[in-house]
């Protein structure tokens, strides 16, 4: 029997992108419901306006709920599919101008855009989800005086840029994969001539093409989102937090100095961004080797979180092969983040050892720790935390390991060959 396993895989992924795509928008929108119920009391409504919410929140769902029907048969662009795009749009700014935190609905703008709007309509309904989100993310529309419209223009293109960027890699992504197509049918084309003699073999030449295929597309894809998760999502969170505290902050000159931090890491990750259109390589690694690179990482890390970082080499430092050094830099940046949202540490130590013929990478923390058993149950699908960091590691024949204990802290070591850079 034929293995047509690659191919059961690319139909699980396809099935699996369209229940996010039904279900996903009522997920957003319980979730900005709920939270916004929860800070009722931090974001006064009105009891109209509550009615008015709860109207809107009953069109969302009930709009939802007939486009799932009419989507079954209809798989592209249609007036209905535009129709509902943009009255979703509209319902998700009046939600959030009544609350911002129903902001979280309004993510909904951002997926399937291919498969609701023609490719004329695509900027504008994205830039007006990219209007709703930033209202939401300053605080709430519209805003209060000349600061709140300063922030809200700050965050707006922050949204802007990075949908441009977005765009770009999709771009690129999308002439790769033509590129390999083009490519592969060249390559049959020219095995027709053959195939009279090998007809034997013409079975499995055709399987092994579309398992190729497949399986470049598929790695092409999760190494693009964990560059995408690894650098923009991460460099996007620190610039909210920083323009957070600028709203909220009182003295002019500290809310100066988290504005210049803001825009610093909006500088980085636009550099980030337009490396990874070109290479996908880490821009720290641009100008320094892996130590320079994981000590100015760790150091700015520590600076940003206020936690005690410290960035320790053991061992005589090598020039290690590109492949290997981002590896091991994104996995530090990885860890790092993951410390960052859920450890509370105090102390994160992070060393380098170069031991012979192999590298080492780690990480260990004195925060709450965690059971490894059960997070790696509760990790959602398509998720880039421990599971990413793994999968970049044994990409280059490496192995990672995770000790935790709940109140205890967390230890990550990577361990991957000592790969030396081509001269």
């Amino acid at each position: 029997m034929a293995d047509t396993g690659p191919m059961t895989d690319a139909g699980t992924v396809e099935r699996q992108w369209t229940a996010f795509h039904q279900w996903g928008p009522y997920g957003l929108l319980a979730v900005g419901t709920a939270v916004a119920a929860a800070a009722s009391d931090l974001v006064g409504m009105t009891v109209r306006e509550w009615y008015l919410a709860g109207a809107l929140i009953a069109v969302a769902v009930g709009m939802q709920l007939g486009w799932s029907r009419t989507a079954r048969t209809r798989t592209g662009p249609t007036p209905v599919s535009v129709c509902l795009y943009f009255v979703r749009c509209a319902v998700a700014f009046v939600l959030a101008w009544l609350n911002p935190l129903f902001g979280f609905y309004a993510y909904a703008g951002y997926f399937g855009v291919d498969r609701l709007l023609p490719p004329r309509l695509r900027k504008p309904g994205l830039f007006l989800t990219a209007v709703t989100i930033a209202g939401s993310q300053s605080g709430g529309m519209p805003p209060d005086d000349a600061t709140g419209w300063v922030l809200f223009g700050a965050i707006l293109t922050v949204n802007v840029v990075l949908l441009v960027v977005f765009a770009r890699l999709a771009e690129a992504e999308d002439a790769r994969g033509r590129a390999r197509v083009e490519t592969i049918t060249e390559l049959e084309r020219t095995n027709t001539a053959l195939q009279q003699a090998l007809d034997e073999n013409a079975a499995l030449h055709a399987q092994l093409l579309v398992q190729a295929r497949e399986a470049g597309v598929a790695d092409e894809r999760r190494r693009l989102a964990a560059e995408i998760h690894d650098t923009l999502a991460q460099g996007l969170t620190g610039i909210i937090a920083q323009l957070q505290v600028v709203a909220a902050a009182p003295d002019p000159a500290l809310g100066r100095e988290h504005l210049d931090r803001a825009l610093a890491l909006a500088r980085h990750s636009l550099g980030e961004a337009r490396r990874s259109v070109h290479n996908l390589s880490p821009a720290a690694l641009a100008e320094d080797g892996l130590p320079d690179a994981l000590k100015k990482t760790v150091t700015e890390w520590g600076e940003r979180t206020g936690v005690r970082a410290r960035f320790t080499v053991t061992g005589t430092a090598e020039h290690l092969h590109d492949e290997v050094a981002a590896t091991l830099l994104r996995i530090a940046q990885e860890a790092l983040s993951n410390t960052a949202r859920h450890a509370a540490a105090d102390r994160v130590g992070v060393t380098l050892s170069y031991m012979g013929d192999e590298v080492t990478l780690d990480i260990r923390d004195d925060g709450r720790g965690f059971d490894p058993l059960t997070a790696r149950r509760r990790t959602p699908a398509g998720g880039f935390g421990l599971d990413g960091m793994r999968a970049r590691a044994e990409r280059i024949a490496g192995s990672l390991t995770v000790e935790a204990e709940p109140g205890h802290g967390t230890a990550v070591s990577a361990r991957v060959p000592l790969v030396r850079h081509d001269r």
